[in-house]
């Protein structure tokens, strides 16, 4: 066995395995190794994410990917306690590492390595009656609620997307990962394949074309029944404090209700109190914990 790196868009057989290794991971582990952003960028160049791979001949024994910021780290089920992982951090020294589901074999192994968490991202879900009561919703006074398309058709796309993007970045200043976003960054993410224009859902001030909020909603295809995500929903700073930030939540609730979801889930960062305060009012509960592990020097 050796670590070799590869540029995975570059070599779609190597990428392929990758993928089936994640799928084996998720059957066994019940959680997937790896996120949506790290499994795009085995195959899309534009996100340049770097994979070290450790190799037996052609097979893929473990991966580890680099976005610039963190790591996400996957090992074959039937290759596990040989080492890989360690051997594989061992290239990236220093770097943080994302635990999804936190396990007790990747708590093992960052203690082992003096690893702590620094981060912790909770998925809550609400689903069944509890679902339907906190989908009732009632659109405020002042707002006009209109998906992406609807807002385009009327409004045109440069105007929409300038809009979103302001209040994206206002919203999400201090976010690693949602703040700062740019028009290239906000048409990378909506190349995604499940993007669909309906589920990106929006409150116009009915005073003019000002966007107040948006609710940008997923839907899960992957395993059945089909489910719902609460993707991203933020509020423009101008419009705090009015009481639209439960209404905005309804709306995307009630939308991805209507389209047959008796699941819904949501990230939330485990620090971010009284948001994970509003989510268990409404009836979300835990469900996983994703963690990043840093080293102690850093």
């Amino acid at each position: 066995m050796h670590i070799a790196q590869r540029y995975l868009p570059d070599c779609p057989q190597l990428a392929a395995q990758v993928r089936q290794l994640a799928a084996q991971a998720a059957e066994v582990d019940l959680v997937d190794p790896l996120s949506e952003q790290f499994l795009r960028g085995l195959d899309d160049s534009r996100l340049n994410h770097r994979h070290l791979l450790a190799l037996e001949d052609a097979m893929v024994l473990g991966v580890l990917a680099y976005d610039g910021t963190s790591s996400e780290l996957l090992v074959a089920p039937g290759s596990r306690r040989q080492g890989i992982a360690t051997k594989l951090l061992a290239q990236f020294a220093g770097t943080d590492v994302w635990a999804h589901g936190d396990l007790p074999a990747a708590q093992a192994l960052a203690k082992d390595l003096g690893m702590v968490p620094t981060r912790r991202l909770l998925v809550m879900e609400i689903k069944d009656q509890a679902l339907v009561e906190a989908a009732e919703f009632q659109e405020p006074v002042g707002v006009r609620s209109m998906n992406l398309r609807e807002s385009i058709d009327r409004w045109g796309t440069e105007l929409v997307e300038q809009a979103w993007l302001e209040a994206n970045n206002d919203a999400f200043a201090w976010h690693p990962e949602q703040g700062g976003w740019d028009r290239d960054r906000l048409r990378l993410a909506m190349g995604a394949d499940w993007f669909e224009e309906s589920d990106v859902l929006f409150f116009w001030d009915e005073s003019g074309p000002a966007l107040a909020g948006f609710h940008w909603t997923k839907w899960h295809t992957e395993e059945e029944p089909h489910f719902g995500e609460v993707y991203v929903v933020g509020l423009a700073a101008d419009y705090r404090g009015r009481g639209w930030g439960g209404p905005l939540l309804r709306l995307g609730l009630s939308h991805l209700l209507s389209r047959g979801s008796s699941r819904i889930i949501l990230y939330v960062e485990a620090d971010n109190g009284p948001a994970v305060r509003v989510y268990e009012k409404l009836g979300f509960s835990i469900s996983q914990e994703h963690v990043i592990y840093s080293s102690t020097g850093n």
